[in-house]
């Protein structure tokens, strides 16, 4: 009788011990899981917009950032351009699960689209609704950019009146891409093309990002 009530015991003391691992590695998890939650919260994401001009006609600097190399080589592949130059870069910070909206003003995005004055200025718009880091089934880190959205009015000059030889008048016409879309971290992307001016020439928008380490 006293063997089986030492056995009992021990059996008690040993169940215990168990249920009190067992409570500390849950606990352990759900901070480890917290802790990685506020981390992720707290994370914030470098964007690069690039907004590149695609023309058949000679530009003054075609010079490109470097990585940009693939690209390029991807643009020359696919689309029947000459010559492509880097019209505007816009770096902007943007917390995770954040948004981001920037308007702005510039000179012609498309020296060709139909204005010969070089100070008529362009408006353009970015916004993404939701910037948020997040896995592809390949569990690779990616950025997603939900509401994607560039819009530009890009200013159209027509010709003076021959018979009364009045000044030519300027036109905006408006021109933009709106999608979802999911990005490795770190490697631009083409997202789109917008072609503007009577010319031919294109929009060519390009984006990045990845979290900041500062």
């Amino acid at each position: 009788m006293k063997i089986q009530r030492v056995l009992s015991a021990m059996a008690a003391v040993l169940l215990a011990a168990l249920f009190i691992v067992s409570s500390s590695s849950r606990v352990s998890a759900q901070s480890t899981g917290q802790e990685t939650d506020v981390k992720e919260n707290e994370t914030n994401l470098d964007t690069q917009l690039y907004l590149i001009v695609a023309t058949n006609q000679a530009v003054t600097d075609d010079k490109l950032p470097a990585s940009l190399d693939n690209v390029v080589k991807q643009l020359r592949a696919a689309l029947p351009f000459k010559n492509y130059r880097l019209a505007a870069t816009l770096i902007n910070r943007v917390k995770n699960e954040g948004r981001l909206d920037l308007s702005w003003i510039g000179g012609p995005l498309a020296a060709t689209a139909g204005s010969s004055s070089p100070v008529t200025p362009s408006f353009s718009q970015f916004k993404v609704r939701t910037v948020k880091l997040a896995k592809n089934s390949a569990g690779d880190s990616v950025v997603q950019m939900v509401g994607f959205n560039f819009g530009a009015r890009i200013p159209i000059q027509t010709g003076p009146i021959a018979a009364t030889g009045g000044f030519p008048t300027t036109n905006y016409e408006t021109t933009g891409l709106a999608t979802d879309i999911s990005i490795r971290e770190g490697e631009p992307v083409i997202v789109g093309t917008l072609n503007v001016g009577p010319s031919g020439d294109a929009i060519i928008l390009v984006v990045s990002a990845k979290r900041t380490t500062r």
